[in-house]
């Protein structure tokens, strides 16, 4: 069974999954690195608005970001964000 602190800790990780925006992001950088100008394309937004789900995305530890030049390029953290993702379009497939 889990502590209080841990269950606390599952509650902000499914907070975070619980904003369309996030899940557009994860969805996107399931097939790959992307800098932000892309992501922003793909899912038809502006880049200041990707720009801060990204930075919610990153200190929670389900992206991360390297640089190459100016350019800065981000990616899912693991296999885990797959992994929860992938359980969740499972879970609401069955519905």
């Amino acid at each position: 069974m889990l502590n209080e602190d841990k269950m606390i800790d599952l509650a902000e990780l499914f907070k975070i999954f619980g904003d369309s925006t996030r899940i557009k992001i994860i969805n996107v950088l399931l097939y790959g690195e992307m800098c932000v100008g892309d992501i922003a394309d793909k899912i038809n937004m502006s880049q200041s608005a990707v720009s801060h789900q990204l930075r919610i995305l990153k200190s929670s530890k389900l992206v991360r970001c390297s640089k190459c030049g100016k350019e800065v390029y981000y990616s899912l953290d693991d296999e885990h964000v797959e992994k929860i993702f992938r359980l969740g379009c499972e879970h609401i497939n069955e519905i």
